[in-house]
């Protein structure tokens, strides 16, 4: 038995999000629907502009990680933040959902802070993020320790990591140790732009290291460079045994190797995308651990997805077991 289900590795940040119309997004330089990454100045500049806004702790695999633990899942986090008021509130909201966290932080007065997200959503509930990394940025091998990756049934890695200078030695590190002791590799490509980024290096990746693939239709074509769905999934099945790939309001499908099979989307009242992906990641990965039919699997990833879009921030605010359990899919 392994002490943790699923330990997760990757950005360390506190979104913090605000209501805006789409001319705000136009009259200060944000790109609609996607994660733009920003320097401190930015940062600041932008944060001037919102309106009115509201502090959660975020981080894609972080929001994960919480999913996970919610639903009873044995989780651990890897994610650097520095010794300030931003790094203290995401400690303190990590471990008090349950999920070990033990990164050390960097030390106070240093120059980069912890990192922070600002997620601007629009009317229809999309989401325009602007991503100063901060500390979050510095995550290398050292804060990786082998034997919390051994000790996980899964490991799941946060695609956005692909911009830290010394991540993927990171990543190489949490998935040697984990491969070693009998563990499994996922992987989310968190965003197209990030694709773009570094292509070859999530290719080389995902073929010769992960068992699962999580990504939306954008970044699963992205990685293809194709704009063809049904052309991306038949590509990625010589890749991996296994893709995930969400699809909005259509819902997801499951590629593996032999088959291809679509799980709808629930009905949900969209107040915020962010975190849909997270959270579907994290359904999906609970009924993983439970053994459940990969349809199953699908359907737990869309109930969770449609909890987090229908309310501010990226991290559950209803009893996702509660749900689970609404719709026959839990056994916990």
């Amino acid at each position: 038995m392994k002490t943790y289900d699923v330990v997760g590795v990757g950005n360390a940040l506190v979104d913090v999000l605000s209501h805006v119309e789409d001319d705000f997004l136009a009259a200060n330089g944000v790109d609609k629907g996607v994660m733009t990454l920003i320097d401190a100045g930015r940062a600041a500049e932008l944060y001037a502009a919102m309106g009115p806004a509201r502090e959660i702790s975020g981080g894609s695999a972080a929001n994960t990680i919480a999913g996970l633990a919610m639903l009873g899942a044995r989780t651990a986090y890897v994610g650097k933040v520095a010794d300030d008021q931003l790094g203290a509130i995401f400690a303190h909201d990590i471990r008090a959902i349950g999920a070990d966290y033990e990164t050390p932080p960097a030390p106070a007065g240093q120059s980069l802070g912890s990192g922070r997200c600002l997620v601007l959503v629009s009317p229809e509930g999309e989401r325009s993020m602007s991503t100063y990394l901060g500390v979050s940025e510095a995550l290398g091998p050292d804060d990786v320790d082998p034997e919390m990756m051994a000790a996980a049934a899964w490991i799941y890695l946060e695609g956005y990591r692909f911009d830290g200078a010394a991540s993927v030695a990171a990543f190489e590190k949490a998935i040697r140790a984990a491969k070693r002791a009998g563990g499994r590799v996922a992987i989310t490509l968190s965003d197209p732009f990030c694709v773009d980024r570094h292509r070859d290096a999530f290719r080389a990746l995902i073929a010769a290291d992960a068992d699962l693939l999580f990504a939306n239709e954008f970044e699963l074509m992205s990685l293809y460079e194709t704009k063809e769905l049904h052309v991306a999934m038949e590509r990625v099945k010589s890749d991996i045994d296994m893709a995930v790939v969400t699809v909005g309001p259509r819902g997801a499908y499951v590629v593996t190797p032999d088959d291809v099979r679509h799980a709808p989307a629930v009905d949900a009242n969209v107040v915020d995308a962010t975190g849909a992906g997270d959270l579907f990641a994290a359904g999906f990965l609970s009924g993983l651990i439970q053994g459940r039919d990969l349809s199953d699997c699908a359907a737990m990833g869309c109930v969770a997805a449609g909890e987090v879009i229908s309310h501010i921030g990226a991290r559950p605010e209803a009893d996702l077991g509660d749900l689970m359990k609404a719709r026959g899919l839990w056994a916990r």
